[in-house]
């Protein structure tokens, strides 16, 4: 059976032929950080094959996909990815204090060394419109009474709807939806947001009254994947990142282009079709993004 010898923990392991090596580190708690998971969608489960690289077996597409993208050298492999047939010596790579205080502090619902992992979430962004300018004219302390208002009302909302609020930022707020129970994930973030949007007609007399100012706020809703953990040290916040949450962001910023209040990509209108009221539809070009998007401006539920 083959052997594993690891440097720097000194430690020989035996395993079954073709066991790969991240899950050797797994059986025999040897401290071996990977952050994806094991997916071959980080490099921090990397090692350097010291001796015996003739007895791993050849990379597979997704090691060889992300050792092009980062110029890995023939003896760096990925742990999570290369099986061993005979014996081997490796020294793992990922072993600076800082990486390790960060990667192997507990995260509750996740494995050893994994801060996050990838799910199929709704996220939702909204904005208020022409906020920046209007809040020039105010004292600061009337700007923190609006947005206090504003933010009590629709956080109310979004976790009415199973929604989590991930952050403020300024006058905006991002959601997210699906992060615990994915089922009906997208419907229950377009809920929210119409009645975010009808909380914000309920509440528009009151500002114009104290500050003459037509308050609007525009919402996007995007569904895709993300990685979704804990980010901080001291203070850890739950959080989503990846593609799908800048894309989300774009849906919302597309308001103001199409002068609609609520806008939902295509692979959100995939999942609420069946159950929404739409208006119109948008093709258009968002900024940062490459290509012509299809969004969907809602107006209702059936």
């Amino acid at each position: 059976m083959p052997h594993i010898y690891y440097f720097p923990d000194r430690r020989e392991v035996e395993v079954e032929n073709r066991t790969r090596i991240l899950n050797a580190s797994q059986m025999h708690n040897i401290p071996h950080i990977h952050v994806c998971g094991g997916n071959a969608r980080c490099s921090t489960c990397r090692v350097m094959v010291v001796e015996g690289l003739e007895n791993c077996l050849p990379r597979n597409d997704r090691e060889i996909a992300l050792a092009e993208r980062l110029c890995f050298g023939t003896d760096i492999r990925l742990a999570c990815q290369t099986g061993v047939t005979g014996d081997v010596v490796v020294r793992r790579l990922v072993l600076d204090q800082e990486d390790i205080e960060v990667d192997e502090q507990p995260k509750e619902g996740l494995n050893y060394g994994q801060v996050g992992d990838e799910r199929k979430i709704a996220i939702l962004f909204a904005d208020i419109r022409n906020f920046t300018t209007f809040a020039e004219t105010l004292l600061p302390y009337d700007v923190i009474h609006i947005l206090n208002r504003y933010f009590h009302a629709m956080d109310h909302i979004i976790e009415r709807n199973d929604g989590y609020v991930d952050n403020h930022m300024g006058d905006g707020i991002m959601a997210l939806f699906g992060t615990e129970n994915p089922q009906r994930a997208a419907l229950k973030a377009v809920k929210a947001g119409l009645e975010m949007l009808e909380a914000v007609n309920q509440l528009r007399p009151y500002i114009e009254n104290l500050y003459t100012w037509d308050f609007q706020i525009g919402v996007g809703i995007h569904f895709g994947e993300a990685i979704v953990g804990a980010l901080g040290s001291i203070n850890k916040k739950y959080t989503a990142i990846g593609d799908a949450v800048n894309f989300a962001a774009r849906v919302e910023s597309a308001n103001k282009e199409s002068g609609t209040h609520i806008l939902i990509s295509e692979d959100t209108y995939a999942e609420v079709q069946n159950f929404v009221i739409c208006n119109r539809r948008f093709e258009l070009v968002l900024k940062g993004k490459q290509g012509v998007h299809t969004l969907y401006e809602v107006i209702g539920l059936k």
